[in-house]
């Protein structure tokens, strides 16, 4: 039901378990104590359940009336329940080592400086709901590429379209290169000199920004200025799809962050869409470590047969 092997369950289990029970207990404490120790309402869903709910809902972007008849509760026990371990997974951040993980812009830049690897980065739509009538600024919602009204997120992979980061959610209007900007990956930057960042064209001008750490395509040129410059046209259109060959590997990352029905099309309140998509990302990239494990070039397995 939740796409996730039981290793990984069991390692959300141990790591998120305590952290959800030390929240309790923090909130039980900052409020005087009317009962005695063990009086009122017991728990009739464990954080077990709590935890497999939330995934399930993460993934199949099940309602919670369903939810709650298959967990036999009511239907405001699975949206506390919810509210509450979705929080816990964003926070994790993305796995890319044993015990690292890359929770913020910044992190994923000393990351990649420390082991000199070329990242992707691209941005994606996730459709939500039409802001109320009355609602400021309710045009900023509608997104100039789909004409329709979305959310995007900022996406990081590696060479190999492992995530490394998925978040700094924006409206749908804001342009690709100002959402990176805004995310702050110009200002990390500028403290180092050996991160490689492919792109789109949608980031044309970072380039120069950041002393070419950011990479773009090359841009289209008339094709009457190319019959002048024998040679140049083909040289640039090969550049070009060079280009797209190694970026592309964003693009199977985005489509696996899709695969979770809950990004398919945000449904829920776009307040919380950002730790929506962060929590995603998280559990994704533990899948992609742990039951997907980076499999050997083709030339390596070639040599190892022979």
């Amino acid at each position: 039901m939740t796409g996730l092997s039981g290793k990984i369950i069991a390692e959300l289990v141990a790591e998120v378990g305590p952290v959800w029970q030390a929240r309790q207990d923090a909130r039980l404490s900052d409020r005087p104590r009317r009962r005695a120790p063990g009086a009122g309402a017991k728990y009739k869903l464990v954080f077990v359940d709590r935890l497999l709910a939330t995934l399930v809902h993460l993934r199949h972007s099940s309602t919670h009336d369903v939810l709650a008849a298959w967990f036999g509760v009511d239907r405001s026990t699975i949206t506390r329940a919810i509210n509450e371990i979705r929080p816990l997974l964003a926070d994790r951040g993305c796995r890319v080592e044993q015990g690292i993980r890359l929770r913020t812009v910044a992190d994923v830049v000393a990351y990649l400086d420390s082991v000199r690897q070329t990242a992707l980065m691209d941005a994606t739509e996730i459709r939500v709901r039409r802001p109320t009538v009355k609602r400021a600024g309710r045009h900023q919602f509608i997104s100039g590429k789909s004409r329709q009204n979305a959310m995007k997120a900022l996406m990081i992979t590696d060479a190999q379209g492992r995530v490394l980061f998925c978040g700094a959610t924006t409206r749908g209007s804001t342009a690709d290169i100002t959402q990176a900007r805004q995310a702050g990956v110009t200002d990390w930057l500028e403290h180092t000199m050996a991160v490689e960042i492919l792109t789109d064209a949608g980031y044309q001008g970072l380039g120069a920004q950041t002393c070419g750490q950011v990479l773009t395509p090359m841009l289209k040129h008339h094709k009457k200025r190319l019959e002048r410059m024998p040679g140049i046209g083909e040289l640039r259109v090969a550049q070009r799809k060079s280009h797209a060959r190694r970026r592309v590997r964003v693009e199977h990352g985005i489509a696996h962050l899709k695969n979770w029905g809950s990004l398919a099309r945000h449904l829920g309140c776009r307040e919380s869409l950002d730790d929506t998509v962060r929590a995603i990302a998280g559990l994704l990239s533990d899948q992609q470590r742990i039951d997907r494990p980076q499999r050997k070039p083709v030339a390596a397995l070639t040599a190892s047969a022979m």
